[in-house]
């Protein structure tokens, strides 16, 4: 693997596990793809650095838990500023 590659990957699992971030949010922050994102820190960095893989799984498995109500939450948000603009 390339060595741009290897650094890369744990550059986004660093800042996953510092933010506690989901991949949107860190393939937003540095201008990745999702899908490469979490190519990087799944696949690549268990290669890399299985324990930081670990730990990086973790925190996505507890933001894939979490989804349902971030979603929930955020239509309950969209219905409010609707309901408020029609007055």
């Amino acid at each position: 693997m390339k060595d741009y590659i290897e650094k890369r990957a744990v550059m986004l699992a660093y800042y996953i596990l510092e933010n506690n971030a989901t991949v949107r949010a860190t393939a937003k922050n540095f201008g990745f793809s999702k899908s490469g994102v979490h190519k990087d820190v799944t696949t690549r960095l268990m290669d890399i650095d299985p324990l930081l893989a670990e730990r990086v799984q973790e925190v996505l498995d507890i933001n894939k838990a979490e989804r349902h109500i971030r979603g929930g939450l955020a239509t309950k948000l969209k219905y409010e500023r609707q309901k408020v603009s029609n007055g």
